[in-house]
């Protein structure tokens, strides 16, 4: 039975990933300081696995605490969720995001190279890519992140593959995926973001259960089918197989290797909004608003690699990412936090 650690266990991507890990008979070891995690979501993690996981409450930069994760863990692969992934953040504090994406990274990775540990995959993003021209965006695509959020991942891509590029014996799988949304079907984990929403689906849900007023709609003047802007939208249980299928393609020492996981399958805002009125059955009212700087009108993946490479595709739809992510909020009003 393979040990894995998963760094940002007990964040959203990353607890569902450790329920799919625990399925699969992998040994779970979580290390997460709990900044955009929840102790309360790993103890659900162990209930819809059946497993017990092992938790460390540790950041990725201090040195000393990750050798000791090493040192009493027998760790086989590494799965790298742990991260700042605020856009409008990284603007403000763009030291910070290089301090923790990227520094952060380097002393996980010097962590596992004194304990001969050098299999990770990590929790890259589409935002790599920038004001991508291409329809849609296959990993060959020209990288230029817009904002230092983007620029602190590839910056932590081009390290990892320089690990890769300096000893053979590292194997890489970035993992470059475009919007997360959605929730363990059972409704007992799902995204619980701090404050407003960042992120359109939870805004949506928030909307539906009366904790927002109406959505906001930037721009109905976009060169799309209905004017609004159009995303590549993933189920997370469908994001958290592909991170399971890339430990699997480790063991076959691919050395490094990037990997868009998307659907491929675009829907607008006004696609997704529709969505969710279907399954809560109810209006989402909404208004329209300004175009904000820097959007783009449309943004998709080409995930054939993934497919060709793991083995792997999507299988959920929009009415399918709505139905979970709707179950999640109705079951969860408050997230994590009861009171």
């Amino acid at each position: 039975m393979k040990t894995i650690l998963v760094t940002g266990g007990a964040g959203y991507i990353g607890s569902h990933t450790c329920v799919e890990l625990l399925s699969a008979g992998y040994s779970v070891v979580v290390v997460d300081n709990l900044h955009n995690g929840s102790e309360e979501a790993l103890r659900r993690v162990e209930k819809l696995g059946y497993r017990d996981l092992l938790f460390v409450n540790a950041d990725i930069r201090d040195m000393a605490a990750m050798d000791k994760v090493f040192a009493d863990f027998p760790i086989d692969a590494v799965i790298h969720f742990a991260g700042l992934k605020s856009v409008a953040e990284s603007v403000r504090d763009p030291e910070l995001y290089f301090d923790v994406n990227l520094s952060g990274t380097v002393i996980l990775c010097d962590a596992m190279s004194n304990h001969g540990v050098r299999d990770i995959v990590y929790s890259s993003t589409a935002s790599v890519y920038g004001f991508s021209s291409n329809e849609p965006i296959p990993e060959t695509a020209h990288t230029s992140p817009a904002q230092p959020y983007g620029e602190s991942k590839l910056a932590t891509e081009d390290h990892l593959r320089e690990r890769n590029a300096m000893d053979p014996n590292w194997n890489i799988l970035n993992l470059r995926y475009f919007n997360p949304v959605g929730a363990h079907p059972s409704g007992e984990i799902g995204e619980d973001p701090d404050g407003i929403p960042n992120n359109l689906t939870p805004y949506i849900t928030q909307v539906a259960i009366g904790k927002r007023d109406m959505l906001q709609v930037w721009g109905d003047d976009w060169e799309t089918r209905d004017g609004t802007g159009v995303r590549d939208y993933i189920h997370v249980m469908d994001l958290a197989r592909g991170h399971v299928k890339a430990l699997e393609k480790l063991a076959e020492r691919p050395g490094e290797m990037v990997l868009n996981l998307g659907t491929g399958h675009p829907y607008s805002v006004l696609e997704v909004r529709a969505a969710f009125e279907r399954v809560c059955r109810q209006p989402i009212p909404y208004e329209i608003k300004d175009r904000r700087d820097g959007d783009i009108a449309i943004y998709f993946a080409d995930p054939s690699k993934a497919e060709m490479e793991l083995g792997w595709r999507s299988h959920y739809d929009i009415d399918d990412m709505a139905r979970d992510a709707w179950n999640w909020q109705k079951k969860n009003p408050h997230g994590y936090h009861p009171d």
